[in-house]
């Protein structure tokens, strides 16, 4: 019988990975703009994300997107591993 997985692990798990990649694209943000923009624009089949990107980002913009990516990474891992346990 394979065990339940916890969803506070799992929702904790998911926003402390998603909270790191987010400070890690925040640097490459902050260090080389024009790399970035062009590499997601090849991470969404091409689109010209040179449109809609900013010059500069504001530390309080940072914080913000940090603050909310956390919270639906807790939200979206919580709720996966209830889906997931009741599944089985």
């Amino acid at each position: 019988m394979v065990e339940k997985l916890s969803p506070k692990g799992i929702a904790y798990s998911l926003a402390i990975v998603a909270g790191v990649v987010y400070i890690v694209c925040a640097i490459f943000v902050a260090i080389v703009p024009t790399w970035t923009v062009s590499t997601f624009g090849a991470l969404f089949h091409g689109i010209d994300i040179s449109k809609i990107a900013r010059d500069t980002v504001p530390i309080s913009s940072t914080i913000a997107g940090l603050i909310e990516i956390i919270v639906l990474s807790l939200i979206i891992g919580w709720l996966f591993t209830v889906v997931y346990n009741n599944i089985k």
